[in-house]
């Protein structure tokens, strides 16, 4: 075998890393990919495991030292990025959507400073929450729609703030939703000024509708986005509004008590949903 033929080999051995932790932590992340259009589907899931990676260390390895985990996968990660290679396999896959799609460093920077937050902080004022946001889902938004945009600078610009929008709905969803889990493993609360002991109705609908006019924003980009993107990114949007409107329908004990789920037969309904919409051109 050529040099060249081991090395995309590697590649290939990288991306199916990549692959496989995007289909083992998420189904239904994984099955929006599937409806992207195939040249954006392996540079997606490289995002999605540089993003699971980091985020895992911060949330999942208690007995470990944290700080440390995530100062070495920092470090890894510009190593990988500046030299083109990584014998880590998700970074490798990361660096090469990152260099191949010219992903600004400001946004994974901005990224990893969030996962930073996420080792310290327990409560969130009104500008930390901003700032948590900004860094652990608005600007994932932009990395994905760096690739969507397929270099076109104004078409990036046009869509930006809508994109950031759809990350910061989904994010405070996933917040909402894990509202207890949380607070009981590691002792946060994101949503700036709520009381989890005191978390009633009143604060509970106050999310809700701070959730649906980002959810409103994101849709009107989703609509614009290319082709090609359009039925991925809407499905990912028809999983977190059954998401949400299954957690608006409870009562907020409920919410605090349990971890809110959507069925896996209800995913495979939204996406024969979503696909009739996309080929009747409805979307």
């Amino acid at each position: 075998m050529s040099f060249m033929g081991q090395q995309a080999l590697y590649d290939k051995i990288c991306i199916r890393a990549s692959r496989m932790t995007t289909r083992l932590y998420s189904t239904s992340f994984s099955l929006g990919i599937r409806c992207l259009d195939k040249e954006f589907r392996n540079p997606i899931y490289a995002i999605y495991g540089f993003v699971r990676f980091a985020d895992e260390i911060v949330d999942t390895f208690h007995n470990h030292d944290k700080v440390t985990l995530l100062k070495r996968f920092t470090e890894d990660t510009w190593r990988a990025i500046d030299e083109k290679i990584s014998l880590n396999p998700i970074l490798h896959s990361f660096q090469f959507a990152v260099n191949t799609y010219h992903i600004d460093h400001a946004l994974i920077r901005q990224f990893l400073a969030s996962m930073e937050m996420d080792l310290d902080s327990k409560k969130y004022d009104q500008a930390g929450y901003e700032q948590y946001i900004l860094g652990s889902a608005e600007v994932v938004g932009l990395m994905c729609l760096k690739i969507f945009c397929r270099g076109d600078a104004k078409e990036y610009d046009r869509l930006k703030a809508d994109a950031m929008k759809l990350g910061a709905a989904f994010q405070k969803i996933n917040f909402l939703r894990d509202l207890h889990a949380d607070y009981a493993t590691m002792g946060r609360c994101y949503f700036p000024g709520l009381d989890i002991e005191r978390f009633d109705e009143a604060s509970k609908k106050k999310i809700e509708e701070n959730i649906a006019i980002d959810f409103e924003q994101g849709l009107r980009g989703i609509k614009q986005l290319p082709k090609g993107a359009r039925l991925g990114v809407y499905v990912a949007y028809l999983y977190y509004t059954a998401l949400f409107r299954k957690i608006r329908r409870l009562p907020s004990a409920t919410v605090l008590q349990s971890r809110v789920r959507v069925r896996n037969r209800y995913k495979l309904a939204i996406l024969g949903y979503s696909f009739v919409k996309h080929r009747l051109n409805l979307l």
